[in-house]
């Protein structure tokens, strides 16, 4: 097949109009310049270092171009990027150059940036384990009280800078209420710390358990038994007073159903000889609840 550069003349001739007509129509128009506040974008900053001193995160930049052109442009539509491959420890001033603003048309030219050139410290970047510190408001209800309190996972990792990194003594939660709790609550609740240069690099929750137990109660429980114990073969003893009462606390639903004959409670006799002593009541440990003392603390002891 053979060009012929005669065929459709027409249309060619059509459209070298239309060019022209457009370059006439752009050319014709005023040249302006209009100053935007576009971002500041850092890049390829060294995984080893971290910025602690936060930079402008906006620029000044005045561009140049054909007035329609500048109409239809917006902030978003032009970026400043800051290089910091070449970023080391300590404080640094890096320029920010017009060809390092990015804009969306070859039409808008990059007349001046500001301020020209921005200073930043660096450090060495570390990690660091802290543990988790739960936050709790509010109290149970009544006749309850608040028992241990765990999170999951206790620990969490944290990034940043070494010199934030030597203050931190932990990560908080957010607040948990246990306001007119009944019973032990479980939740997952978002883990933070308080220095905005740090960041959490694994769990960004943890679970909380928090116990909600009744809470303990006092009951006297009398005419309990003192036994003797260890009374040497062939000698006899006879203690005074041979009943007291203990004061227990524990449960109430378990001191609700304590009886005398379930509280043990005795006087030791072992390596002693006939005389008259005055022995300490000693009670037994018991299972579910605590002792707080016997009245009388103390029985005459006989020995023949």
């Amino acid at each position: 097949m053979f060009y012929h550069p005669f065929r459709h003349l027409g249309l060619k001739f059509l459209s070298i109009g239309i060019a022209v007509l457009l370059w006439l129509t752009v050319a014709g128009e005023p040249i302006v310049e209009r100053s935007l506040r576009v971002p500041l974008e850092l890049q390829n900053t060294p995984e080893r270092l971290v910025v602690v001193e936060s930079p402008p995160s906006l620029v000044e930049v005045r561009v140049r171009g054909a007035s329609s052109v500048l109409r239809r442009l917006d902030a978003g539509d032009v970026v400043a990027m800051l290089d910091l491959g070449q970023a080391r420890v300590g404080s640094q001033v890096f320029h920010v150059m017009s060809n390092q603003v990015r804009v969306p048309s070859w039409e808008v030219q990059v007349v001046q940036v500001a301020p020209a050139s921005v200073s930043l410290r660096f450090e060495a970047a570390a990690t660091r384990i802290v543990p988790v510190a739960p936050v709790i408001e509010g109290v149970p209800a009544e006749g309850y009280v608040r028992g241990e309190t765990a999170a999951d996972p206790p620990m969490v990792e944290v990034a940043g800078p070494e010199s934030a990194l030597r203050l931190l003594k932990e990560a908080v939660t957010e607040t948990l209420s246990i306001e007119g709790a009944t019973a032990s609550i479980q939740e997952s609740v978002t883990i933070s710390v308080t220095d905005p240069r740090l960041r959490l690099t694994t769990a960004r929750s943890v679970r909380l358990t928090v116990e909600i137990k009744p809470a303990p109660s006092e009951r006297t429980v009398p005419n309990v038994p003192v036994h003797l114990r260890n009374v040497a073969p062939g000698s006899k003893a006879r203690v005074v007073p041979a009943v007291a009462s203990v004061f227990v606390r524990g449960p109430l639903n378990v001191l609700s159903t304590l009886q005398s004959d379930s509280v043990v409670a005795y006087a030791d006799l072992a390596g002693l000889g006939p005389g008259r002593y005055n022995l300490p009541i000693r009670v037994e440990p018991p299972q579910n609840f605590e002792i707080v003392r016997t009245q009388p603390a103390t029985v005459s002891v006989t020995i023949r």
